[in-house]
């Protein structure tokens, strides 16, 4: 059976279209039956939709008789960390506004295996045994527990650093700079007004620009993005330049003497030589934090992570967790710059491009032209192409040893996938 509703990293659309209040509150009622236990923590990023959505899947977990625990704002890692029979988020994580979905974690903090999901969507039109009274409560401790759990596990003496961190607009706002501050760091929050129609926009981590002049106009030893809801973070040195996932990792791999990595697909084939030379054993999975998270816990690792941000080390947590992770990069500094710790790996030149397309369905005939080209680069290189489970795009990968020989094959692909499905 296959999954209708979730994709990569929960359900997610545009609301009012893909997403609504009734199939919110149909994947509540579905969610609570599946868990067998009913008391449903939730929490919630700061778009507009929230509170309805929010509200929707309450009334789906008090008709199947559970309990909703609304938490209101409150960040991904935060959701995961409180979660009791289930941690649900009402976030559409790095999309833009008009978007929203919903995360579900088991009770000890996992996200739900691709059966689960599958499970719970069997549930989604199931009839409700007899009359069974649930209850909603609200909760305002949350976020201190979470601070304080975070700063204590995670944080380190930073009286000194200059840092400027983006929140998004988004469920860091209130939190992140606090952490900063309470560990001794000079802080400047950008980004940490949300008003229900500016996350992701133009800030935060999938838009460093507003970071980057942030950086370069002011003095900072480095600056921290994190996406709207939390659960990635990239940065930036002294001089702007950005700070991919695979660097961020590969710092931390070296300060936290880990001697297993989990990385997906996209990871930098630079990575590989990184953890060749320091004889760390690397498990490469398929794209998605989830799948990360997953092969550590059967390998019985601790640190994993995705260029995009998705950095986990699952020493005193249970998940991602952006700024557990920003944290932990400021502490791997050591006096350092950031530009210095990150120059440990050696990046081959990628060049990516998210094609728009219609239909999401990749032939035959593209995929032996992909193995084609891979076959004839032997090693120097490799092209990667894969539909976005959580946008209607095709992500098109190209690395080289050769920056112009990355562009001309991302070109080349990227042309191949619009003529075929745009």
């Amino acid at each position: 059976m296959s999954r209708t509703y979730f994709g990569t990293d929960g359900v997610r659309g545009i609301v009012g279209e893909d997403l609504t209040p009734a199939l919110v509150q149909r994947l509540g009622k579905a969610a609570t039956l599946w868990s067998k236990g009913g008391r449903v923590f939730v929490g919630r990023d700061t778009r507009g939709s929230g509170p309805e959505l929010e509200e929707a899947f309450a009334r789906g977990v008090v008709e199947a008789g559970g309990n909703a625990v609304l938490a209101g704002v409150l960040p991904t890692p935060a959701v995961a960390l409180l979660a009791l029979d289930l941690g649900v988020v009402v976030s559409a994580s790095h999309n833009p506004p008009e978007y929203n979905g919903i995360k579900i974690f088991d009770r000890d903090g996992r996200k739900l295996a691709d059966a689960a999901e599958e499970e719970i969507e069997a549930l989604l039109d199931a009839a409700i045994p007899g009359a069974i009274a649930g209850k909603i409560d609200r909760v305002d401790v949350a976020t201190d527990s979470y601070l304080e759990h975070i700063v204590e596990r995670f944080g380190s003496d930073l009286a000194g650093l200059r840092v400027a961190v983006d929140c998004a607009n988004g469920a860091y706002s209130a939190i992140a700079p606090r952490a900063f501050e309470q560990l001794g760091a000079e802080v400047t929050a950008i980004g940490s007004e949300p008003d229900g129609t500016n996350i992701n926009l133009g800030c935060g981590a999938t838009d460093l620009s507003l970071l980057q002049r942030t950086v370069l106009q002011g003095d900072f030893d480095l600056g921290i993005a994190f996406d709207g809801d939390g659960d990635r973070m990239l940065a930036v040195d002294a001089n702007g330049a950005p700070v991919d996932g695979d660097q961020i990792l590969a710092v931390l791999a070296d300060h936290l003497g880990v001697d297993l990595v989990a990385v997906t697909q996209m990871t930098n084939f630079g990575f590989h030589r990184f953890a060749e030379e320091r004889g760390i054993r690397l498990v490469t999975t398929e794209v998605g934090d989830r799948y990360v998270l997953e092969a550590l816990r059967k390998e019985g690792g601790l640190l994993g992570g995705e260029q995009s941000g998705h950095i986990i080390y699952l020493k005193d947590h249970v998940t991602g967790d952006g700024l557990a992770a920003a944290l932990l990069l400021c502490a791997a500094l050591g006096g350092r710059t950031l530009a210095g710790a990150a120059a440990v790996l050696p990046r081959y030149p990628q060049a990516k491009n998210n094609v728009r397309v219609a239909t999401k369905s990749l032939s035959d005939d593209l995929f032996a032209e992909i193995e084609r080209l891979n076959t004839e680069l032997d090693g120097s290189g490799r092209i990667l192409v894969r539909a976005s489970g959580t946008e209607p795009v095709v992500r098109v990968l190209a690395e080289a040893e050769n920056p112009w020989k990355a562009q001309e094959l991302c070109a080349r692909i990227s042309a191949l996938v619009t003529r075929e499905l745009g």
